[in-house]
């Protein structure tokens, strides 16, 4: 993209945890901590966050003493709610571009951001409290999914099928007020999301590089 500098400087990876520098947890532990996070996702989206931390640890199939040795307090598990749905995020335009033609790629990204801001509206004031605590937290989560915006979008201006006067920092401020708004039903994004793609679309898409084709080689 001519003019612009690329904000892609580094693969985009899994972003550094709480526990970076700690020795190896066992298996178990591991497995304990996955299944936790997992349950504490389901039990928000049906309860919200007020729901007991007794019900995350029924739902993850173990005791509470084990919750509370992974998180001792309900923010550290909504923090690690978050950090793994960013990871998700991250992990879907790394797919989508290895996997895509640059429309598609650009369109399946942004319809996984769409599921990410519904997750993180479900847990937003929890989530304000996890960045005072840990601001580094917001920074680092900023930069990964602007990192994994410019990897679509940058690969489909090269393509020539999305338009050259927008970057990512513009379409995230398009998108981004979808993670904070209280009354954004989920029809209503879907069709905010399609005056996006359609404002985004070059007006003369090289030919071969539409929507939905899989890729045939290397981009």
């Amino acid at each position: 993209m001519t003019g612009r500098r690329s904000v892609v400087e580094a693969p985009l990876g899994a972003g550094p945890g709480p526990e970076d520098g700690a020795r190896p947890r066992r298996a178990d532990a591991r497995r304990n901590e996955e299944r936790l996070v997992a349950a504490a996702r389901r039990v928000f989206a049906a309860q919200g966050t007020g729901a007991p931390m007794e019900a995350v640890a029924r739902e993850a199939g173990v005791g509470v003493g084990t919750l509370y040795r992974h998180f001792p307090k309900r923010i550290d598990v909504v923090e690690a709610v978050y950090r793994e749905d960013v990871d998700e995020l991250v992990q879907a335009a790394e797919r989508a571009a290895s996997e895509l033609d640059p429309w598609a790629a650009v369109e399946a990204f942004l319809r996984a951001f769409l599921r990410y801001s519904h997750s993180k509206r479900t847990f937003l004031n929890e989530l304000r409290e996890a960045f005072d605590k840990s601001p580094d937290l917001k920074l680092r989560s900023r930069q990964r999914i602007e990192q994994a915006m410019a990897l679509v979008l940058e690969r489909a201006q090269r393509a020539g099928v999305v338009r050259t006067d927008v970057d990512g920092a513009d379409v995230m401020q398009v998108v981004g007020p979808m993670c904070t708004s209280p009354t954004l039903s989920e029809d209503q994004g879907d069709r905010l999301l399609t005056m996006v793609l359609d404002g985004l679309r070059s007006p003369s898409p090289r030919a071969g590089s539409g929507p939905g084709r899989r890729r045939s080689g290397p981009a």
